[in-house]
């Protein structure tokens, strides 16, 4: 089986659906992750401004912020065994600014690529903006007709997905992630810059707190969870 993760920021794919990234793997499947924003600009203070339009900055020094994330990226990659990574670099937290039919070309090319059976991303009900119009990309790309794609699934992402008040993440499909949960949580510690202290969503305590917590709803130790946004049976 194909499977493509589509994601706007590096870690997105860890703190969502790390453990089932590693299972896709452990099966045998392909697993390709796509990001689509840097994950740095808008975050830190690094003595410049956001332009208002999409075309990112070229500074010195956030190409090396950038460079040193995706190396983070690539060191959780090999821990949960993705077989291929593909970066864009819109800018954090603007992609609003960008035309969607850009970021829905780009998830088309990688579609036509890849020939996936199941595609996951983000939850449409997110606060990051980013993830919502990742999100629109996607299921825009993978209308049924002349496309691969039989599954769209949607997962949480923490500090994001929960804060969207009043809208909610209703979950209706877990995958038990006893086994590979420390895998998980090792991968979240190579983002050493993107982790936070408990009681931060984005703690390797908290995300170890949402995994029993989802196991706990689904009769498992441990487990992620997720939205089916649609299924094709053949």
């Amino acid at each position: 089986m194909n499977v493509i993760v589509f994601v706007a920021h590096p870690d997105d794919e860890v703190l969502g659906m790390g453990g089932t990234i590693l299972k896709h793997a452990k099966k045998g499947d392909y697993v390709k992750v796509v990001y689509f924003a840097t994950g740095i600009t808008s975050r830190r203070s690094l003595n410049y401004q956001n332009k208002v339009a999409y075309e990112q900055m070229d500074t010195k020094l956030t190409q090396k912020q950038i460079e040193g994330l995706r190396r983070n990226v690539k060191n959780a990659s090999k821990i949960l065994k993705v077989k291929e990574l593909k970066f864009y670099e819109f800018p954090d937290n603007e992609m609003d600014a960008i035309p969607l039919l850009k970021i829905v070309k780009i998830v088309e090319k990688e579609i036509k690529e890849t020939k996936p059976d199941k595609v996951y991303t983000h939850h449409y009900h997110d606060l990051n903006v980013d993830h919502r119009i990742v999100f629109s990309a996607v299921l825009t790309a993978c209308r049924p007709h002349g496309s691969s794609v039989k599954e769209i699934i949607t997962f949480e992402v923490p500090s994001s997905t929960e804060w969207n008040y009043p809208s909610y993440f209703n979950p209706n499909y877990f995958v038990n992630i006893r086994i590979e949960l420390s895998s998980k949580l090792k991968a979240l510690q190579a983002y050493k810059n993107e982790i936070r202290r408990f009681p931060h969503p984005r703690s390797v305590k908290n995300l170890r707190n949402v995994a029993e917590r989802w196991g706990s709803v689904s009769a498992n130790v441990a487990a992620e969870a997720f939205e089916i946004i649609r299924k094709i049976e053949q």
